[in-house]
């Protein structure tokens, strides 16, 4: 495992969105898994940036997202194909055809999960996979206590979760209780892992998440068993961490 910490959010997310460019320059043609939420915006942004500068085509690059509400058609603002295109999509040169999120309309949740996981297959797996994490530790919607083996499929969402994220619905606006997202295994299969977290809200989730055990109520420490981990991190978000403690350090 590789722990990157910078000083600020801000050059967090410029380091990230520095290795999704260069990963993309060096594979024009990669897979990459991607995330939302608030934590992956500023790399979006620098990606927009990047591309009006110039910088990076999205041209020959396949993507898949993590999750998706149930109950959410893809053209409602709270979804995360929503989310998606209006974050980058609709501002790189990227083949919508190659964007690949769950389907959150689909009338069986756990036959689209099958068919998610059988196209990830199909495309030969993730080169990339970008990862925020949540103040419980939580990768895509795996939740504490999702098996560290699991795959895609249909979940229920914590009350902690649906309370964080109820800044991106309207007021008043009934949130989804479940998602699909790709399973914990899924995610380790992927060849190259990322994962960005900042602010002290996240120190707990990230120290608990390095530091170990491996355990399925911290979804986070599966991450351990990946032999191509890196965290990025700013300041606030590495502060409960030793440098005895990790395997690699960059400050």
């Amino acid at each position: 495992m590789k722990i990157i910490i910078r000083d600020s959010a801000a050059e967090a997310s410029a380091a990230v969105a520095d290795m999704l460019l260069q990963q993309i320059g060096e594979k024009p043609d990669s897979v990459l898994g991607l995330p939302t939420g608030g934590t992956p915006l500023a790399v979006y942004a620098r990606l927009r940036s990047a591309y009006d500068s110039g910088r990076g085509s999205y041209k020959s690059i396949t993507t898949f997202n993590l999750d998706e509400y149930l109950g959410l058609s893809a053209d409602d603002p709270a979804s995360y194909a929503y989310y998606m295109r209006e974050n980058l999509f609709v501002h790189v040169d990227i083949d919508p055809d190659r964007t690949h999120i769950p389907n959150g309309s689909a009338p069986d949740a756990d036959a689209e999960a099958k068919r998610y996981e059988a196209l990830i297959t199909a495309c030969g797996g993730i080169d990339l996979m970008l990862l925020g994490l949540g103040r419980n530790a939580h990768i895509g919607f795996n939740e504490p206590g999702s098996a560290h083996n699991s795959r895609t499929r249909r979940v229920a969402l914590n009350a902690s979760t649906i309370a964080a994220n109820a800044a991106y619905f309207a007021p008043n606006a009934e949130q989804p209780a479940h998602a699909i997202t790709m399973g914990i295994g899924t995610i380790l299969e992927c060849r190259r892992i990322v994962v960005l977290a900042t602010g002290s809200e996240k120190a707990a989730a990230v120290a608990a998440s390095v530091k170990g055990p491996s355990a399925d109520i911290v979804p986070g420490s599966a991450l351990i068993r990946h032999p191509n981990t890196t965290f990025v991190l700013d300041k606030a978000a590495a502060r409960d961490l030793e440098r005895a403690r990790t395997s690699e350090l960059q400050v």
